[in-house]
């Protein structure tokens, strides 16, 4: 499509500023950080001295960072897994099957699912403490009392702080991908629903064969976004574990690891050296999932 005469400069001069604005506030950071990485700045000379690849050769040497990287991977693996089974499951459950009108109320069901989406971590953080609390105050632990059983360290037991943790990430995030996987759904032709159950096609021969398929393109790109999200975590690690990362660096991530070196040790260029690493795992993991997950498109 040809714009009419003029419209070209329109279309530039509108986005010039708003492309400007990214290119300080977003490029320019990570051009910084890329260029602090390869120096041993402690944020304080004006002048950071270069010291080539060092920062990566210790990082690789380094027992905490292999340690957080260790948690992504299991973050990797487990938060979407566990988010978008849930997701497609009470979707569907809403939709009974897709293209229907659904459950009596299921519009005030996927109200209450994506509730947790609306609070702060702050919020999800104390809340979590009172639900986690190692004594009968807390309310796990107090139901646990209540049966007989003895109280669980939630966040204080090394091997389960992590998926404590991971619990708490589900929870917050398993409403928004409800409502997405709903409207997708919601989305598919009644014709198609209505031939399959002509077929006499089961429920779930329904949701793994016809359901799916068709929505295969919004659980790829959601995958791409929880796996971006368990390469984060700080703000949740930091507000609910035991002092910060622990015990012993059984919940450490990397964002909470550069936060540390930064502004605890003022490493500043170590810092930005592991957030290089983030980056390219990030991306890394972004780029393999989108072509391995690859299918072609349903046209429906």
């Amino acid at each position: 499509m040809r714009l009419p005469r003029g419209g070209a400069r329109f279309v530039f001069g509108f986005l010039a500023l708003p492309v400007l604005l990214y290119l300080v506030f977003m490029i320019g950071p990570y051009l910084q950080a890329f260029y602090l990485a390869f120096t041993d700045w402690r944020g304080v000379s004006a002048s950071p001295h270069f010291n080539g690849i060092d920062n990566f050769v210790k990082l690789f040497k380094d027992e905490v960072f292999w340690k957080a990287v260790t948690h992504h991977l299991v973050l990797l693996v487990a938060l979407p897994l566990i988010t978008l089974v849930i997701g497609l499951f009470f979707a569907f459950l809403l939709n009974m099957g897709g293209g229907t009108k659904g459950v009596r109320g299921s519009k005030f069901y996927q109200a209450v699912f994506f509730f947790p989406q609306v609070l702060a971590v702050a919020v999800i953080g104390v809340l979590f403490q009172a639900m986690y609390r190692p004594d009968k105050a807390g309310v796990l632990n107090g139901l646990l009392d209540a049966l007989g059983l003895p109280s669980v360290g939630w966040l204080t037991n090394p091997n389960l702080a992590l998926w404590s943790l991971i619990a708490v990430l589900v929870w917050q995030s398993v409403g928004f991908y409800v409502v997405l996987f709903a409207a997708g759904m919601a989305s598919i032709p009644q014709e198609v629903i209505e031939a399959a159950e002509l077929d006499g096609c089961s429920k779930a021969r329904m949701f793994f064969q016809v359901t799916l398929p068709l929505l295969w393109d919004t659980v790829q790109v959601a995958w791409v976004y929880l796996g971006i999200a368990a390469f984060d975590g700080f703000a949740l690690v930091a507000t609910l574990s035991v002092d910060r990362g622990g015990p012993d660096g059984a919940t450490t991530v990397l964002p909470l690891e550069i936060w540390r070196n930064a502004f605890t040790f003022s490493k500043y260029g170590y810092a930005s050296s592991m957030g290089v690493a983030l980056f390219i795992l990030s991306l890394t993991f972004a780029v393999l999932t989108l072509r391995v997950t690859r299918r072609e498109r349903i046209e429906y």
